[in-house]
């Protein structure tokens, strides 16, 4: 059955963007595990369309392929700081990790997180340097910060055995190079290929002859199979239809295996039966949850519950009220919004939802804005309809005093940004920790900054370093309350009406501010249209349209150009609205409205909000 003599389990961690995702490709080129006729395209591994679209890796994904009769079974994680769940439920499955490391960007806040994750469970770590052909690499500093960051972690976690000799490798993933010698460069990825395959890395126990241990670390499903659930075996067997016990939180149930799979290249192949170390995929169960232990039924010995770090934020999801409701996509109701709120909590352990004291709407909590945001979109591509409101940060007594979270904001922006920068996070009760110059032109600034104090700042940054900067983040736990801010430093500009939008009263309120629509939109009362030049909120006619008289004279008529406007993405809509507000979710349409529609009934003058 098995045409290899030795097992790996690897998983590939770096920082957002550092080449996790081109890496594994070359990896899966060159170990031949592709046929040669086969057209592979980019990012082969980032298979979801919204990945596709912005680039990043969102969900981990499993392949495999052979090499020096190893098989290897290797796992490519997401790098951003709000898919953390996805790293530390990957890395429960692996023996060892392979770190890369940007080359000129060096470790960064999510190298700190996967590696504390890594070496707190013991895995052999193994570091690429990556993208050495950039024109500003700095390959002898990044190593020397990434020995320092390893020891510091190794002291933090008081890991007296740790063996801080690690091997580095240096590649250029995109040209499909790795080398030992970085001066030296190849044109094959062999080097890390024999080095996954060599003595470094453990091979799994395999204890075959011991009851069956499995825990679920990942579900997925078929429409053939139905319900199934990813996990390595960490001892003996796991046969086709034999009987098994899930062992859940709660309760205990038990199945028939109904097909067993597992990982060959891209896709999977069935099995009769698996043996430990492997990684499996399983069906035969309808009601399983990541963390749930397989065992038999006659030996019921459950594994530690997956635990990850507790979500920081969150927003409340309501049933969409909006004038326009039922229009666009399909209404939800509030019982199948609870039932897709349950799913991704199901599919995603850093997602958690709690009801509301309005049985229209639900609270979201999880890492970040990102994270939320992905799941609203996904949900909205389905057709749907929805609200969500601002997020926010999930406090906490101590002590009997307010705490909040904060974080250490890394950025790295080009010098002459740097005041812009430092003078946003300021108004934002950011403390500067440390400033200093990286490469050529550009400088690295650490702040220590209340979460509050990042939400609706992603955008801003971009547009003050032109989109040159890069922001990362790393959570630093709960510290005392920092007091009041202001969600969003200037004022709403709202419809006052329902109808069409007019490019004449646009252009003639082009002084109010920058606006969200275009002529030909449909606007209703209480929605926002706009972005006031000052602090506190107006009501405007945008559907005025221009008197005409009986008495036309020829060149009259004006021609009305009006500033382009920014694209309405959903993490653009929750980084900018304020607490009173609602995103307004259709297939169509990202719209922002205020809560109470009518104008009568609230004010515009906007007071300082938590």
């Amino acid at each position: 059955m098995n045409n290899f003599s030795k097992l790996k389990n690897i998983a590939v961690v770096a920082h957002v963007d550092h080449g996790k995702t081109t890496m594994v490709d070359e990896l899966l080129k060159q170990s031949n595990t592709f046929d040669a006729r086969a057209e592979v395209e980019e990012r082969v591994m980032d298979s979801g369309e919204l990945e596709r679209e912005r680039g990043i890796t969102i969900t981990a994904k499993n392949c495999s392929f052979i090499w020096n009769d190893t098989k290897i079974n290797l796992l490519d994680t997401p790098g951003h700081a709000d898919f953390g769940g996805e790293v530390e439920r990957s890395l429960i499955m692996v023996d060892g990790v392979l770190l890369l490391v940007d080359a000129s960007e060096g470790p960064l806040p999510q190298t700190r997180f996967v590696l504390t994750k890594a070496m707190s469970l013991g895995l052999k770590v193994g570091v690429i340097v990556n993208k050495i052909d950039r024109p500003d690499q700095r390959i002898e500093e990044v190593k020397g910060e990434v020995e320092d960051l390893l020891l510091e972690i190794a002291t933090e976690l008081e890991l007296e055995d740790f063996d801080i000799d690690i091997p580095f490798m240096y590649a250029s993933a995109k040209n499909g190079w790795a080398t030992l010698d970085y001066k030296e460069e190849r044109s094959d990825m062999l080097p890390i290929l024999d080095f996954m395959t060599s003595d470094f890395y453990p091979e799994p126990v395999r204890e075959e002859n011991k009851p069956l241990q499995l825990l679920v670390a990942n579900l997925t499903y078929s429409k053939f199979l139905g319900q199934q659930f990813v996990g390595r075996i960490k001892q003996g067997k796991i046969v086709k239809n034999q009987q098994f016990t899930c062992i859940g939180k709660d309760k205990t149930k038990n199945f028939k295996v109904s097909n067993i799979q597992t990982y060959s290249g891209l896709a999977t192949e069935e099995v009769n039966e698996a043996l430990a170390g492997e990684i499996v995929i399983c069906a035969g169960i309808d009601e399983v949850h990541i963390g749930d232990s397989i065992t038999p039924t006659d030996a019921q010995d459950a594994l530690p519950r997956i635990e990850v770090e507790p979500p920081t934020v969150a927003v409340n999801v309501s049933v969409s009220t909006s004038p326009l409701s039922g229009q666009e996509g399909e209404y939800l109701t509030s019982r199948k919004l609870e039932e897709f709120l349950q799913d991704a909590c199901r599919l995603n352990v850093a997602l958690q939802y709690e009801g509301t004291d309005d049985p229209k709407i639900f609270k979201l909590k999880g890492r970040g804005e990102l994270q939320l945001a992905i799941v609203f979109e996904e949900l909205r591509r389905k057709g749907f309809e929805l609200m969500v409101s601002r997020p926010e940060v999930l406090f906490r007594e101590i002590d009997g005093a307010k705490h909040e979270p904060y974080e250490k904001a890394v950025l790295d922006v080009p010098e002459d940004f740097t005041g812009a920068v430092t003078e946003k996070l300021s108004i934002r009760k950011g403390i500067m920790s440390s400033m200093m110059p990286i490469g050529e032109g550009r400088t690295r600034v650490e702040f220590e900054i209340p979460s509050r104090g990042l939400i609706g700042y992603r955008s801003a940054f971009l547009t003050d370093t032109r989109g040159e900067g890069i922001l990362s983040t790393e959570f630093l736990g709960y510290r005392p309350f920092a007091g009041e801010m202001l969600a969003r430093q200037n004022g709403a500009i709202i419809s006052d009406r329902s109808g069409k939008v007019t490019g004449y009263a646009l252009f003639n309120l082009l002084n109010n501010g920058e606006f969200f629509i275009e002529p030909g939109d449909t606007v209703y009362e209480g929605m926002v249209v706009g972005e006031s030049k000052k602090e506190n909120d107006s009501n405007v006619n945008v559907c005025r349209g221009k008197q005409l008289t009986s008495v036309r004279t020829a060149g009259k008529d004006e021609n009305i150009i009006l500033p382009p406007v920014r694209p309405r993405t959903l993490e653009w809509a929750l980084d900018w609205i304020d607490n009173d507000e609602w995103v307004e979710v259709t297939p169509q349409n990202i719209r922002i409205r205020k809560k109470e529609l009518q104008a009568n009934k609230r004010s515009v003058i906007r007071r300082e909000k938590k």
